[in-house]
């Protein structure tokens, strides 16, 4: 990627970022800590490729990578917005929040490997440009950098909470990669591999902002329950979102986890219907019979069908159902600015375009 090329996305993700505060924060009383949480998010956008420099150029070029490539940074706007429940923005809120994005990036190097991706962040992915291992190494780089600046928080218990998230991450892959037990429900497997692999990162991200924050003990149990909730409905949505016509703005191909095999809320909703529904049979046979040689428009057939099935609908049900969950979650959290944004939050996450 060119300088130009890689200050032309950052920009871009910069503007994301600041659009996704202006959401938040609606009423008229609210701005004010939404400027505080913009000035927030331009010092962990100005750090974080700093943040993830080294002095050997292989691992420099790779690394940044797919920070460099852009991403709305939901997970430090978390941060820094439950950090007002106790000192604001601090330095060690700034190093939490770009430790959360780069442990969050290091996930998606391994993610794409493990779902043979093509590409992320509209551009190739890291191993379609220099192979699995490379891939893998430079997200255990990742990793091994967050841990590194969350061991720098004076006085923190942060790395333990650090280390319990990334052994969730760990285990939601391994979960999903083996599949359900035979005495398992897929769709509860799959829930819980949600709330491994999206919940316990966004869960961090909410619960170190009111840690490193100094906010009140009592917040942190409430805010890290959110963050599991409204990261299984973020998921959920996304299943939604893929089936997506090409012509909705959502920034996927239509199809592209059921091109791939990847198993999603619909498809596994679908497969339970099909022992007793013969046109979800049907149905169930021609996605199961895709392949690399039919015609993007056989595809398109079939994934507009599956959209328009109502297993589909039962997912935005169950999306809205973990969403509402979360928004509950809060009722410990005083009455104020912080919760109001929160549940903005979780609506935005749930309102995506699909």
């Amino acid at each position: 990627m060119t300088a130009p090329e890689a200050v032309s996305r950052r920009s871009a993700a910069l503007t994301a970022q600041l659009r996704l505060t202006e959401r938040l924060f609606a009423s008229r009383e609210d701005k004010a800590m939404a400027r505080t949480i913009d000035e927030g998010l331009e010092r962990v956008e100005a750090g974080i490729l700093e943040q993830v420099a080294f002095h050997d150029r292989v691992a420099d070029v790779r690394s940044r990578y797919l920070l460099a490539a852009g991403g709305k940074r939901v997970r430090p706007v978390l941060t820094l917005l439950t950090a007002q429940l106790g000192d604001g923005v601090t330095d060690d809120v700034v190093t939490a929040a770009q430790a959360v994005e780069i442990l969050h990036v290091g996930s998606l190097y391994h993610d794409d490997v493990m779902d043979e991706a093509s590409e992320r962040r509209g551009v190739p992915s890291a191993q379609e440009v220099w192979g699995n291992s490379v891939a893998i190494l430079t997200g255990d780089l990742l990793f091994a950098r967050a841990s590194k600046l969350i061991a720098g928080i004076q006085g923190s218990t942060g790395i333990l909470g650090q280390a319990e998230v990334f052994e969730r991450l760990v285990l939601g892959q391994l979960h999903e990669t083996v599949g359900p037990e035979p005495d398992q429900d897929p769709v509860d497997h799959y829930l819980q591999v949600l709330e491994d692999k999206t919940g316990a990162l966004i869960a961090a991200a909410a619960e170190w902002g009111s840690s490193f924050s100094h906010a009140p003990e009592y917040t942190r149990a409430p805010l890290a329950t959110f963050g599991r909730r409204i990261g299984v409905a973020f998921q959920l949505i996304d299943d939604v979102i893929d089936l997506a016509p090409e012509e909705a703005q959502t920034g996927k191909h239509a199809g592209t986890d059921l091109r791939a095999g990847v198993p999603t809320l619909p498809l596994l909703l679908l497969r339970r219907r099909a022992a007793t529904d013969e046109g979800a049979r049907a149905l169930l046979q021609r996605i199961d019979g895709l392949s690399a040689h039919d015609s993007d428009e056989s595809v398109a057939a079939t994934v507009a069908e599956l959209r328009a099935h109502p297993v589909t609908a039962e997912t935005r049900t169950e999306a809205m159902r973990w969403a509402d969950s979360a928004k509950a979650a809060l009722d410990p959290l005083p009455v104020g600015t912080v919760r109001r944004a929160l549940i903005r939050f979780a609506d935005l996450l749930v309102d995506r375009s699909a």
